[in-house]
């Protein structure tokens, strides 16, 4: 049986709440929360601990760039956990909850925090939403995943090669979106951003962060069956992602919906790469069309 939390009558609209991924910040989804918010929607975005207005940018990645500091400069981010991810989300999803339902959706990395709330607070959520995130069932962590055969295709490699530290030493992923190297430039365009223009490309590399905690994508992720898997569920396939590749969000598919059968996943597919971008119309009539869904519905 899927999750209904409130009254047959209760016909208050739901608050959008979104979680960014790995490296980002609220930023990632302004210009959907916008466009939601015109249509007469509540949506709000979360910065997670260490993010947006938190975010650590080291003094070396300002120009002028010291490489070498770059790789060995300490980051408060090192000492935050996916517990302090839920821990923040939960207490949003809580506040919301007090003016009705709660949509709550993760991009990517988010997917991981997405899936734990609802372990944790099942009976506040009203859905879950995966946009081109990962979505662990079978498997206990993003690793795990990203050696199956679904992930062949994925050209994390070419993001990683940003990076300009040891995770095992800093405790954080640290990557130079600023690097003077154009491969790294053509390798996030390739990787997270097919299509996009120069001006795109380069505001995007702007907005990334450059470190993200190292243990969240190590860390157990799974939605158990009992909690998440009573709430009911959307999964926004990005046909053209390179990161996720389609056949390992496919994948997340299956295995949820093996796991709760008389809860399918409702799958949609948005011709997108990883990161959008999520203002684009067929994302905005999406989020529109589950809001309003439920107030229709009650």
């Amino acid at each position: 049986m899927t999750a209904n939390h409130e009254t047959a009558t209760d016909r208050r609209p739901p608050t959008l709440v979104f979680v960014h991924g790995t490296n980002s910040s609220s930023y990632w989804c302004a210009g959907l929360v916008r466009e939601l918010t015109l249509r007469g929607h509540r949506a709000v975005a979360v910065d997670l601990p260490g993010h947006g207005a938190d975010a650590h940018l080291p003094r070396a990645y300002q120009a002028p760039q010291d490489l070498a500091a770059l790789a060995t400069e300490p980051s408060p981010l090192a000492a935050v956990t996916i517990d302090d991810y839920v821990t923040h989300v939960v207490d949003v999803v809580r506040r919301a909850h007090r003016h009705g339902p709660v949509v709550l959706a993760g991009a990517s990395q988010g997917g991981v925090t997405v899936s734990l709330v609802g372990n944790a607070v099942p009976e506040l959520l009203e859905r879950v939403v995966y946009l081109s995130a990962y979505c662990c069932v079978d498997l206990p962590n993003m690793v795990a995943y990203l050696g199956t055969p679904e992930n062949a295709d994925s050209l994390l490699p070419l993001v990683e090669a940003a990076k300009v530290a040891d995770p095992a030493v800093l405790g954080v992923n640290r990557l130079n979106w600023r690097s003077a190297d154009p491969a790294v430039a053509d390798g996030v365009r390739r990787c997270l951003a097919g299509g996009f223009t120069d001006a795109q490309l380069y505001r995007l590399l702007d907005m990334l962060e450059p470190d993200e905690t190292a243990t969240i994508p190590v860390a157990e992720a799974r939605g158990h069956a009992a909690t998440w898997g009573r709430i009911p569920r959307t999964y926004v396939r990005f046909t053209a992602d390179r990161l996720i590749p389609p056949a390992l969000q496919d994948r997340f598919i299956r295995e949820a919906d093996r796991l709760t059968p008389d809860n399918p996943t409702d799958v949609r597919s948005v011709a997108a790469p990883h990161v959008g971008p999520f203002d684009r119309p067929e994302l905005v009539d999406l989020f529109d069309e589950l809001a309003r869904r439920r107030q229709l519905t009650g």
